[in-house]
């Protein structure tokens, strides 16, 4: 009887729901080196650990260094500003605009407050030659 008592009181009436369940971006290798005009696709996996029906993933930028612009489904995105996510598997067109090195960061987000940064660097073609005569090497992408 008193092991009956202790484990009814013991019992907590509220439920642990989880609704945030963690994820992260996988992406396929991309080129280091990218010239004025030239397009780069850039495929991305979002690959999460459990989701619930109010899971909502967002997707915004920000282009540090160099010019150029990014699309996602058809859409030009712009800087700094959210766009939902509409699938898991997506693909991300990065078209440069200039002849110098470019510098990005995409991050997906969900509506729990969980996220994730990818950082892309690309050398432009006659830079990366520069680069090479010089000694040095070329800067690699990362994610």
């Amino acid at each position: 009887m008193a092991v009956a008592v202790f484990c009814i009181a013991a019992c907590d009436n509220d439920l642990d729901i989880q609704t945030a369940y963690p994820f992260h971006v996988e992406t396929m290798p991309v080129p280091l080196r990218v010239t004025q005009g030239e397009t780069v696709e850039i495929r991305c996996s979002l690959l999460a650990e459990g989701r619930t029906s109010d899971t909502q993933y967002t997707i915004r930028w920000f282009l540090y260094d160099g010019k150029g612009t990014l699309k996602y489904n058809g859409r030009k995105l712009f800087v700094n500003d959210r766009y939902p996510l509409l699938t898991d598997d997506f693909r991300l067109y990065y078209t440069s605009a200039s002849s110098d090195s470019h510098s990005f960061i995409v991050v997906i987000e969900d509506n729990h407050g969980q996220s994730q940064q990818l950082d892309f660097k690309f050398n432009n073609e006659d830079e990366e030659k520069e680069t090479t005569e010089k000694g040095g090497q070329g800067i690699e992408s990362r994610q």
